[in-house]
């Protein structure tokens, strides 16, 4: 711990204990938004790669240009740059994937590899074969919380699985099944997804010193990649000796849907100023707007709480009622629908026939659901993607348009959600030839974006160019309207 703290000193950061919460990291100056708080390597990470996802290097995360490891079979490399870089600790790996027989292999999955990973790193740092230091070892992956007393015992039976088929493919008879069942359930806690620039997932990975960063629904930082590394960036100014936040879930719900969602996987109440609210006429408002019903009145907009008798629902702007039984068959008619169907249409590339299905859902959530309704946001960014997919820019930018508002009101002002949704309006405004539009709405992507992930990223730099080019693109046209 001690080392920990001299070398955090040096990024300007501490580690202090909190009741009821256990570590936290403070600030020990003043940050501003889009100051790069902390940034780390993780200590050992995977890609997602399974059958059903696309597959991607093991160094680098690239999807593209790829072989396999010629032994084992199992890892994927780009080239022979990321294949040096990873040998250290996949020589040891393919020696023990090469033991298992092949049919065997494919069912490895990316947290089985994140686990013989940890261990062999353990041992090369211990071996003195891969270089140990203050905010590089295994001591901090041992001073993470586990959680044992309080997971399910179906959990439990998982993770003892688990711990005996990582057992059966190292064969090292010094690592013991309860301790590797301990990190499984640490792994579930503290592990993050990494994401690209866009916040499409790419794999997992271990950051031990920014897993003691504590949850807020209300965060002053976010944690974006950059490849394998990670940044925790200010989005607001955080003053000298506050605490640093991010949030672990999707902040976009009622206080409800979060709790429960904090609850299942990180097993704890959050108690942030946002959750305090909960029973509050306020809270009651925003979670009835945002996974309540409509108003049957199209006009209004006001939500709906459910009467005193318990016989419908009635709104808080106009007073119209409405009739639980016309709710239940609006909401049977819903679940009669297959979300999943289309998603796997999608997934395999089907996207006409998974938006015919998005939009016979959207049609009936638009009937059922407040008009900020999140539910209803999600099913349009599916018929978004799909639209785009087809390059049906003039729909896509339609419905790109109905989520802005929605992103508005769910998310802070300075989120990379809502920038990207400014982003994603702002390219579709282009292709278009909306050139005056694009620019207002690149120029709020920007603003947005170079806070949540700086400037330096290809990804920053090709949102600034493109920014630039459409700003010149308006120039000339409005010089050419002029002459």
């Amino acid at each position: 711990m001690e080392q920990l703290q001299s070398a955090l000193e040096c990024h300007n950061l501490t580690v202090s204990t909190v009741p009821e919460k256990g570590r936290s990291l403070f600030v020990t100056r003043d940050f501003y938004p889009g100051e790069v708080i902390i940034c780390q390597e993780p200590y050992v990470c995977v890609p997602n790669n399974s059958s059903s996802s696309q597959v991607r290097c093991d160094g680098c995360f690239t999807a593209t240009n790829l072989r396999k490891c010629s032994r084992c079979r199992v890892v994927w490399y780009c080239g022979s740059t990321c294949q040096k870089s990873e040998w250290k600790l996949h020589r040891l790996e393919c020696e023990a994937f090469s033991r298992l027989d092949m049919d065997k292999r494919q069912f490895v999955t990316p947290s089985i590899r994140l686990m013989l990973k940890l261990y062999i790193r353990r041992k090369l740092q211990s071996e003195k074969i891969i270089l140990s230091t203050a905010m590089d070892n295994y001591d901090l992956v041992q001073a993470l919380v586990a959680h044992m007393s309080e997971i399910t015992e179906e959990q439990l039976v998982l993770y003892a699985q688990m711990a005996n088929l990582v057992h059966l493919i190292l064969q090292w008879p010094e690592i013991n099944i309860k301790e590797i069942a301990e990190i499984f359930s640490k792994f579930a806690c503290n592990a993050h997804t990494i994401s690209d620039s866009e916040l499409r997932p790419l794999g997992t990975g271990l950051y031990p010193v920014i897993s003691i960063i504590n949850h807020s629904c209300l965060p002053n930082s976010v944690l974006v990649f950059e490849g394998r590394s990670a940044s925790v960036r200010a989005v607001q100014h955080v003053p000298k000796g506050t605490e640093v936040f991010i949030s672990y879930i999707e902040t976009a719900g009622s206080t409800m849907t979060r709790q429960k969602a904090l609850n299942e996987q990180y097993l704890f109440t959050c108690t942030c100023p946002r959750c305090s609210k909960v029973g509050q006429y306020d809270d009651i408002q925003e979670s009835a707007i945002l996974e309540g019903y409509r108003c049957k009145n199209e006009k209004c907009d006001g939500f709906l709480l459910r009467t005193t008798d318990g016989k419908g629902f009635q709104c808080q702007q106009c007073g119209v009622a409405r009739d639980t039984e016309e709710i239940k068959k609006i909401a049977n008619e819903l679940r009669s629908l297959s979300e999943e169907e289309a998603s796997k249409l999608s997934s395999t590339g089907n996207y006409q026939e998974a938006i015919f299905i998005y939009e016979v859902i959207e049609k009936l959530q638009t009937k059922l659901y407040h008009p900020f309704s999140i539910w209803l946001m999600q099913t349009r960014d599916k018929i978004l993607k799909s639209l785009m997919e087809l390059e049906r820019w003039s729909e896509a930018l339609a419905y790109c348009k109905l989520t802005i508002p929605v992103y508005q009101r769910v998310y802070p002002a300075v989120h990379p959600l809502l920038g990207l949704q400014y982003y994603t309006c702002g390219k579709l405004e282009w292709y278009l030839g909306e050139t005056e539009e694009a620019v207002k709405s690149l120029t709020k992507a920007v603003d947005t974006l170079r806070i949540t992930h700086g400037t330096k990223t290809p990804f920053m730099k090709k949102l600034l160019m493109k920014l630039e080019e459409a700003r010149a693109e308006a120039s000339y046209k409005q010089s050419s309207t002029e002459e």
